[in-house]
Parts: C-alpha cells; sequence; structure tokens
C-alpha cells in the first residue's frame, strides 16, 4: 500500500555526482527518508570514465570519514577493483588470479561490512557456471568469439538463493541483485538491480563502481561504454539523520549543483 512516506524516483543525468545529488537531496527534502522505486541513468563518459563533479565528491568523502565510513573509491572497488586491474597490465587471468588470491585480505580490512562476500568475488568466482563460475570472462569469451550471442546471455548473477536466504534480521551483503550487459550500436550499456540501497553511505561509490566495470567489459569487447542504469527497490537513508552535522556541508555542495528546477523533474510520485 502506497502511503505519503513513498515515492518513486526517476533520474536521468549525463553525470554521476549530479544524478547522485538529486537522488539525495530529494530523500532529504522530501518526507521520510526512503525512495521506492528510485531509477537512476548516467550517460555522460569519456575515455570509458563518468563525468563527476569533484566538489560534491570530495565533500561526501568527507562527511563519510567524519563519521567513520568508507569512502566512495573503497566502495567501488568492491564492484572493480581498478587498482588490481592497473596492476595486472591488461592481462585478464593476472587480474583475476591476483584479485581471488588477495580476497581473505580484502574482508579482513573490513570485516564486519566484507564478511559475507564482496561483489567483484562473486561476479568472477560465483561458485557454479562456466568458466569456473567466472561469469564476466564467460561473456567476454562468449562475445568475442562468435556472432548473434543472445542477448539475454550478458547477465551476471550476485544473489545466490543457497547462500543469501538467511533470517539475519540485517543483512548487509549482498544488496546487488544482479547486472546485466547490453551490447549496442552505440556502445555498451550497464543495467544494475538493487533490492535496496544505501543512499548516503552506498549509492555514489556503487555507481562509480558500475561504471568502472562496466568500461572494462566495454573496452574486452571492443566497444565504449555508453550508458549505466540502477534500478533500486528502496533507496534509504536509515542510519544517518537528516539533521546530522556531517550531513550539512555536503548538502550544501549538492545544493550548490542541483536547481530546484532540477529537483522538480525527473517523475517523483507520492
Amino acid at each position: 500500500m502506497t502511503t505519503s512516506k513513498t515515492r518513486s524516483l526517476l533520474i536521468d543525468e549525463p553525470n554521476l555526482s549530479t544524478a547522485w545529488a538529486r537522488a539525495f537531496l530529494a530523500i532529504i527534502d522530501g518526507p521520510g527518508k526512503r525512495i521506492a522505486p528510485l531509477a537512476v541513468t548516467v550517460r555522460g563518459f569519456e575515455s570509458g570514465q563518468p563525468l563527476e563533479d569533484g566538489s560534491i565528491r570530495m565533500a561526501l568523502d568527507g562527511a563519510l570519514r567524519t563519521i567513520g565510513e568508507q569512502e566512495v573509491h573503497t566502495v567501488a572497488n568492491t564492484i572493480f577493483p581498478s587498482s588490481v586491474w592497473r596492476f595486472s597490465g591488461g592481462d585478464r587471468a593476472r587480474f583475476y588470479q591476483t584479485y581471488l588470491k588477495n580476497v581473505p585480505r580484502y574482508v579482513a580490512l573490513a570485516k564486519s561490512k566484507n564478511g559475507r562476500g564482496l561483489y567483484f568475488e562473486r561476479l568472477i568466482a560465483f561458485g557454479a557456471g562456466p568458466c569456473d563460475g567466472n561469469q564476466l570472462e564467460h561473456m567476454i569469451l562468449s562475445y568475442t568469439e562468435r556472432k548473434g550471442v543472445r542477448a539475454s546471455m550478458f547477465q551476471a548473477a550476485v544473489f545466490d538463493p543457497g547462500r543469501d536466504h538467511v533470517k539475519s534480521a540485517q543483512l548487509g551483503f549482498p544488496c546487488l541483485h544482479a547486472i546485466s550487459f547490453v551490447p549496442s550500436d552505440g556502445g555498451l550499456i550497464v543495467n544494475a538491480f538493487y533490492a535496496t540501497q544505501q543512499i548516503f553511505e552506498k549509492a555514489y561509490g556503487n555507481y562509480l563502481g558500475l561504471c568502472r566495470l562496466g568500461a572494462f567489459m566495454a573496452a574486452q569487447m571492443g566497444l565504449e561504454m555508453q550508458q549505466l542504469s540502477c534500478f533500486i527497490g528502496v533507496e534509504k537513508l536509515d542510519t544517518t539523520p537528516k539533521s546530522a552535522k556531517p550531513l550539512q556541508p555536503l548538502i550544501e555542495a549538492c545544493r550548490s549543483h542541483v536547481t530546484a528546477e532540477d529537483l522538480s523533474q525527473g517523475g517523483m510520485t507520492a
């Protein structure tokens, strides 16, 4: 049943930072602390990387540090570990092996957050399927080795009922359910599906990590990264009060880049 505190929102922006800021301010300025559902599309990319606004990201990282949460790049690395890819020098086999070898260390660095697994780990070592469970490698090889591959092949699962249907009252992982990749004449489109997402602590880093994952997949498939769309069942600000002091500089930074007209657009419904 829809209530006055349940809203939906559709955002379509060329800039990742502005897209995130619009969703964040919609929760800050609206009733309640949730949007259900939220759809965010980012279309602006240069050399495979999303367009960003440095002042918004800097303000967000500052607020996250203040309350002891992971910064944007750390969250993004759970979806695509950019530093490991650079270290691997473009060698995919080395990339996968290096990452998996270091998973125990990554978990130990933030055991409370990563104890149940990491997103990139699920993508390349799901535990079942072709290529020893490496879903990304299976899609890359399928696309590059033959023509006319069915579109439904290009999807990767994260949520696993066998491991994730547990009775815990709170479960931080996995909120990301699945990712689909859509090769097109204009480039690669990436679609991600979340059951829930924390707008302050996780959303920006999630979007950035997905963009970087998309850029990797696009390059391996001989394409350009074109678009990211995220569909979130429930976007929420559950763990931090709207009036919290660390949020105030961030809110001001977002307001300086997002106009009232921007906030009134995008299909919000009560």
